[in-house]
């Protein structure tokens, strides 16, 4: 039986192909269509998943779409109503797309991919637990899941036993951590579902001074991480901002302006901002725990991807073990309402294997052979050598002994935010300059952004206090006390920005000024190519651990195809290119023609 999940029309459009009870295939449509948090129908990562299952569109059995429309408008329309005549620009605005288009999603869905069969619809958070719970190593467990909002619900918390799972209490809109810290986000001149990630990285060179007034101001936070926000100061009800003026005055300034320089209060109030996060992370998952007697927690939705609060989580022991889904965002809403009709709505079995989740390492996009590599190559005369798996290896090892940064790509690409092996930028953590050189003249970032670690998973321990497996990057964990360098009389007297460049551990470009790093653990049976290469890196300098971050550069989604991987290499400051056992050498390639003004392509936010 072939299930089709999709999500679209919001941000983070994607679809998954689930056959049996199987994730055949998942991708976003950004990865193809370029356009970064593409939120359109998923077209092509709807052909993309019909290809790689050998199908055609009248082989589904059914199709589903992670979320409810009419509840959706219903939440829009009460909204609107309850705080008019404010909002009416807005309002004006809205409702038209939704009686022209979104209203009409299954009648939408069918024109699309001309199909006549079964559409069945779950709710947002309801696909969200399911891609939690069903592909989790767990017979039975706790969920929960935490994002900006649904069709009401911005916090949901359920229960998955077998096949069965029942989401049993909910907190509603408009009050959501999700769209605090996105609140936040853009308080900080930063792209609302973008760079919330920047706010998270930024938070580590501020001191938390304005936690009390967030907690006496902005949210009133209960003993079981419930919270109410304080609307007054928020505009997202019928406004085009996040924030008002009132937000301004509370907080002592105006919103920043996106691109102006950072200062120190802005990274104080993204500290502050990360340790009401945590609190209201922890407050929530321990009564989780009380309220379920559950002793695994699955997580999904926007807020499981702050890896911090997920490492507080588990630090913290609430749970004896976490599992969090790879693509926590919209975009897994796909793979939850497919997983949801297979279990759920058909009552199938679930076949858990101990200890191993059925994600297959998020490793389900498309996969380029050699020979369809080489036939590119050599259409255009690209000089390259090709290597057997030894010799692939040794090489790639001796140029990363060499502080060169290296494009990635191998195998199938990566479901979800994370590169994770398969389409990754690569370099060796040793390296005192790699996290200044991958961040100006790679990625064309702010400098501050922290890189991620990959490590042997066997190998975690000896370098971080984390003893159990991150395959998907997920958490945050300190390097070891052994590992570190101590700090000087004189650097102790720095603060903010000024820490940057002072080194931290054995392993400076991936050790955040807190000591902290974004873990993924490598094994030997999802990406085996990729776990050579950590093993043989590590017999070569004690160091089983390299800097991994996605293939791709500000503005732009991570890389799909070989002739993506191949531009972005070239329009960039990386010194070779992997293309499976493929290598190609910055030094021995003519530059691109009528490219000059690519840089000025991309937004900037």
């Amino acid at each position: 039986m072939n299930i089709l999940g999709i999500s679209a029309f919001y941000h983070d459009s994607a679809a998954c192909l689930v056959r049996d009870g199987e994730i055949i295939a998942a991708a976003q449509e950004e990865r193809f269509t370029r356009k970064r948090h593409d939120a359109g129908f998923p077209k092509c990562a709807v052909e993309y998943c019909l290809e790689e299952a050998g199908i055609k569109v009248a082989d589904l059995d059914y199709v589903g779409f992670y979320d409810k429309p009419f509840i959706k408008f219903e939440r829009i329309l009460e909204t609107y109503l309850s705080i008019a005549p404010s909002g009416m620009k807005q309002f004006l605005a809205a409702i038209p797309i939704w009686l022209k288009d979104k209203l009409w999603t299954r009648e939408n869905i069918r024109k699309h991919l001309d199909y006549s069969g079964p559409v069945l619809f779950s709710e947002h958070h309801e696909s969200h637990a399911a891609s939690a719970f069903y592909p989790s190593p767990f017979e039975e467990a706790a969920v929960l899941t935490m994002d900006g909002v649904g069709e009401w619900a911005t916090t949901s918390i359920g229960v998955g036993k077998g096949h069965e799972l029942d989401l049993i209490e909910e907190l509603s809109f408009p009050h959501s951590l999700g769209l605090l810290y996105s609140a936040f986000t853009y308080y900080l001149g930063f792209k609302v579902n973008s760079g919330e990630y920047k706010v998270m990285g930024l938070a580590p060179y501020g001191e938390p001074k304005y936690v009390n007034l967030i907690r006496d101001n902005l949210i009133d936070l209960k003993e079981d991480g419930s919270f109410r926000m304080d609307m007054k100061y928020f505009n997202f009800l019928g406004g085009l901002t996040m924030t008002n003026s009132k937000f301004d005055k509370v907080m002592g300034g105006p919103v920043r302006k996106s691109e102006t320089k950072l200062a120190q209060r802005e990274m104080d109030i993204a500290a502050s901002l990360q340790v009401v996060t945590e609190e209201v992370m922890l407050k929530m998952s321990r009564y989780v725990r009380k309220l379920t007697g559950m002793k695994s927690l699955c997580l999904a939705g926007g807020v499981a991807l702050n890896c911090v609060g997920n490492g507080k989580i588990l630090k913290e022991k609430v749970f004896d073990d976490i599992w969090i889904q790879p693509a926590a965002g919209d975009a897994g809403g796909a793979a939850g309402v497919a997983l949801c009709i297979w279990h759920k709505v058909l009552k199938n079995e679930r076949k858990v294997v101990k200890g191993k989740d059925s994600m297959k390492g998020s490793y389900l996009g498309p996969k380029y052979d050699s020979d369809t590599i080489k036939e590119y190559l050599d259409k255009n005369n690209f000089p390259y050598k090709q290597y057997d798996d030894k010799e692939l290896i040794n090489t790639v090892v001796g140029y990363l002994k060499d502080e060169k940064v290296a494009g990635w790509f191998q195998g199938r690409m990566e479901f979800g935010p994370r590169s994770l092996g398969g389409r990754s930028i690569i370099g060796d953590p040793r390296s005192p300059k790699m996290q200044s050189i991958m961040n100006l003249k790679i990625k064309f970032r702010e400098s501050f952004r922290p890189f991620a670690p990959s490590v042997l998973e066997e190998k975690v321990a000896d370098w971080f206090e984390m003893d159990s497996k991150s395959p998907y990057m997920l958490l945050v964990a300190p390097i070891r006390e052994d590992k570190r360098i101590a700090l000087t009389e004189e650097q102790k007297k720095l603060f903010g920005i000024d820490l940057l460049n002072v080194p931290r551990s054995q392993l400076p470009s991936i050790t955040h000024v807190d000591y902290s790093a974004r873990i993924q653990t490598v094994g030997p049976d999802n990406n085996p190519r990729f776990y050579n290469l950590l093993k043989n890196f590590g017999l070569e300098t004690n160091c089983p651990v390299l800097v991994n971050t996605s293939f791709n550069v500000r503005g732009e989604p991570i890389v799909c195809t070989p002739e993506q991987a191949y531009l972005c290499f070239m329009r960039t400051e990386m010194d070779f290119l992997v293309l499976e056992n493929i290598v190609l050498l910055k030094s021995e390639q003519s530059p691109l023609a009528d490219d000059a003004d690519w840089r000025n392509e991309f937004e900037l936010d």
